[in-house]
């Protein structure tokens, strides 16, 4: 089969598409024929040799598939044929790979093999961030960074039907569009404006409810100043290569929460916390009320230009390769 395999840290030159063997199934395990993989931004940070506790080259990156079952292990009930979508320990950018059967899912409705494969990461670290860890209500006022991405457009959409009021931060007006659409209410251009003065003005200084940063650095510095008291902020990322720090007399005068969120991590912990969300967004995905928003595609030896597309800040939505 084919695979596009890291083989060094540091950039997209490292990425080689190869041949190697099929990956077999063990106990309790599925193989998957892969007809789309997701792309995140973990895939990059581990590229770099920036992800805490990330693989060693050679490694195969992708942590979400969307195929057909093509094997089974023993112990497993599924059938080969079946259509699913998985998170996997990586492996993902392949021909093949292989899942862990507990965590295999039915794709909602009629969503594609592209569109389910921007299902699992996106909109579970998007419910979660919003909900189980950010605690959203609503009436609140949530301030959501790359409005446009995959987990902002997924955010959009989620705090739009929870009733919240959306505040969205991207690089272009095209992206802010592209939010509107999806429910946001309110639009900053952060290449243009500071985000903080803006949401002061959206708010009359009150601030926000409810911050989701993926961004870190400065942002989530900044973020902080855009919080109304008794707010939160849940970041679950560092974009910026580095993270935000806090200034814990600052949370002390606001009595206010940073909240941390890790998807793999918090499923290692707390399964059930974690994917308590999907028979909603199995629901609302499955019946058109939410959309996942595959902004591009590329062909598997087209991995580095991918990565490269979104270090670039051109994507939009959920880039998605397919093999």
């Amino acid at each position: 089969m084919r695979a596009a395999e890291v083989t060094e840290f540091g950039g997209t030159d490292g990425i080689e598409v190869t041949d190697t063997e099929k990956p077999e199934p063990g106990e309790g395990q599925v193989r998957i024929e892969v007809r789309a993989a997701g792309i995140n931004f973990a895939d990059i940070m581990q590229r770099r040799g920036h992800y805490q506790g990330g693989p060693e080259p050679p490694y195969v990156p992708g942590m979400e598939v969307a195929g057909v079952i093509d094997a089974v292990g023993d112990g497993v009930g599924r059938e080969p044929g079946e259509a699913v979508v998985s998170l996997v320990n990586g492996g993902g950018y392949a021909e093949y790979a292989v899942a862990d059967a507990r965590g295999l899912l039915d794709i909602p409705g009629e969503l594609s093999f592209e569109e389910a494969a921007g299902f699992p990461v996106q909109w579970l670290t998007a419910h979660n961030c919003l909900h189980e860890w950010g605690g959203l209500e609503e009436g609140e006022t949530v301030l959501i960074h790359a409005a446009a991405g995959g987990v902002g457009s997924a955010a959009v959409q989620l705090a739009d039907e929870a009733g919240a009021e959306i505040i969205g931060t991207a690089s272009t007006d095209e992206k802010l569009s592209m939010a509107e659409g999806l429910g946001m209410d309110h639009r900053i251009q952060y290449t243009e404006e500071d985000f903080v003065e803006r949401v002061n003005e959206i708010t009359t200084g009150d601030g926000v409810d409810l911050v989701l940063d993926g961004i870190g650095g400065e942002t989530s510095d900044e973020s902080l100043d855009a919080l109304t008291s008794f707010g939160r902020m849940v970041s679950f990322g560092a974009a910026a290569g580095e993270p935000g720090r806090p200034n814990t007399a600052d949370l002390l005068f606001g009595n206010q929460r940073v909240i941390g969120y890790h998807l793999g991590r918090a499923i290692q912990e707390k399964p059930m916390k974690v994917m308590g969300a999907v028979p909603e967004l199995t629901q609302l995905l499955g019946d058109g009320t939410l959309e996942v928003q595959v902004g591009h595609t590329f062909g598997l030896e087209e991995a580095a230009d991918a990565h490269e597309f979104i270090e670039a800040r051109k994507s939009s939505g959920k880039v998605v390769l397919v093999p």
